[in-house]
């Protein structure tokens, strides 16, 4: 009899239980394949910023980017409407970031539907949004309408979307570290006192939206000789967390662990989190940018964001994370550091292989910078920061493991000004800088760093205490001159 023929006499039963067994074995095909797509997926994407004045154009950005690289989101620092429309219809998913200013103009529903209309709608669903970012580092920096609106402004800019149909986009804000009273070790992550108010009120919003708490972890400011394999994710001897019994073998993993032990603190484990900016330059005037270190911060990042290895106390997941930044750019203000940030020349070259291109492995490229490298110091006393700005240059290193906060090179007098304004604000005592005082003889960028350590030395010397917003700088050499002495 042909295989037909049995197949024409056999019994229903056994054809209902092929179909059955046809049924399952299709939903398990499907399974896997889903299964394989969900652990082959990546979580790396990337901040496209546009200080340069020879970047392609945007177009010739998200092709390159969907046809050339793996990465598959892509952040940007404004609401740029020839950025948006250049990514319609790529599959890549697209964070906006509405100005500060804007957020005092978004606390109320009308002016939240407003924006909406004129900044969403147009492009969507043909732009895949993926966040709306409600301003930038806000409570680090940002003025007193700034910070009090935040959260109403999220929760009014969230209905507008909700009212006009947008139910797939989430809205979140991205802080500094400068957030942090305390980060080490992780398990003593803590959140300083005058944001905490704030915070509460956007984790609850996190949590009832399903929105991402986001932060900007940056093992590059907490660089030290000493720390530098901890930082770049290479071999080390780890640190022990004797309270949690947890062994930390990066610093990136460090920083999640502490926000996630601050967040805890407050009673939210349950909010996920996204790293909106992480990287290492590859070229600036000290050793500790260099292309190889760019490589193995980079490249290590990615395989262990995307291994789902997860951290110490937050095991078994992957984090969003999204590398600073796509391209070198040539016009951003501030030391060398600033402009030797990205992945890519303005022509599409690497500056590096990070892994991050189709069909390659992670491994140091030729690299070069976008500024002139100047001869470097074997050991750098002053690590370079992110985005450089103030302060004078001390000439005599001191031994002892003694560590000053000043600001950085380049600083704008109105960010010296800021920086002097919110250390008086604290409680710092500042009558040393004031007429007749010790330290008032000086420029305000002396000024300003001595106001700058008096509050890093007195609010627990963690590198983020010297941030600033990126205008603060740690140094070994100790910036005291003849009666003005600076706390150590």
């Amino acid at each position: 009899m042909r295989v037909s023929d049995r197949e024409s006499h056999s019994d229903p039963h056994n054809k209902e239980w092929n179909k059955e067994t046809m049924a399952a074995a299709t939903k398990l095909v499907l399974s896997l394949l889903f299964f394989q797509l969900a652990t082959t997926a990546y979580s790396i994407g990337v901040n496209y910023g546009t200080l340069a004045n020879n970047l392609p154009p945007p177009a010739q950005v998200a092709n390159f980017i969907k046809t050339q690289t793996i990465i598959d989101a892509v952040k940007i620092f404004d609401v740029n409407p020839g950025i948006i429309r250049a990514f319609a219809n790529t599959g890549i998913s697209l964070t906006i970031t509405i100005p500060n200013g804007e957020i005092p103009g978004l606390t109320t529903l009308d002016g939240a539907k407003l924006y909406v209309a004129q900044h969403i709608q147009p492009f969507y669903p043909a732009t895949k949004f993926k966040y709306i970012l409600m301003g930038n580092e806000i409570l680090h920096w940002g003025d007193a309408a700034q910070k009090n609106g935040l959260v109403p402004a999220m929760k009014m800019l969230y209905a507008a979307l909700i009212q006009a149909g947008i139910k797939d986009v989430k809205v979140s804000t991205p802080h500094s570290l400068g957030i942090m009273l305390s980060s080490e070790p992780a398990s003593a992550g803590r959140f300083r006192p005058e944001v905490i108010p704030i915070l509460l009120d956007q984790l609850k919003f996190c949590r009832e939206t399903k929105s991402p708490f986001i932060f900007n972890p940056y093992p590059y400011f907490g660089w030290s000789p000493q720390k530098e394999n901890f930082a770049l994710f290479r071999p080390n001897k780890g640190i022990f967390d004797q309270f949690t019994k947890k062994m930390y073998t990066n610093m990136f993993d460090n920083l999640m662990d502490a926000v996630f032990s601050a967040c805890k603190a407050l009673g939210f484990t349950d909010v996920q989190f996204v790293a909106a900016e992480t990287g290492w330059p590859s070229a600036c005037e000290f050793p500790v940018c260099s292309v190889q270190n760019a490589v193995d911060y980079n490249s290590n990042l990615i395989k262990h964001v995307n291994s789902g290895k997860g951290t110490p106390l937050m095991p078994n997941r992957k984090f969003e994370t999204y590398i600073f930044a796509l391209f070198n750019e040539n016009q951003k203000p501030g030391p060398m550091a600033e402009k030797n940030w990205g992945l890519f020349r303005p022509d599409f070259t690497p500056v590096y292989n990070a892994g991050v291109m189709r069909n390659q492995q992670g491994g140091a490229l030729p690299g070069k910078p976008a500024g002139p490298v100047l001869n470097k110091p074997a050991r750098p006393h002053i690590p370079p920061g992110k985005p450089g700005k103030a302060a004078t240059r001390p000439a005599a290193p001191v031994a002892g493991g003694k560590k000053w906060c000043v600001a950085k090179p380049g600083a704008s007098p109105k960010a010296l000004q800021a920086n002097i304004d919110y250390v008086c604000s604290k409680g710092v005592d500042c009558k040393p800088i004031q007429a007749g005082g010790a330290c008032s003889s000086g420029d305000l960028a002396s000024k300003a760093s001595f106001l700058m350590n008096s509050y890093y030395q007195a609010n627990g010397r963690n590198n983020f205490n010297c941030d600033f917003s990126g205008s603060g700088l740690i140094t070994t050499v100790n910036p005291s001159r003849g009666a003005c002495a600076y706390k150590a």
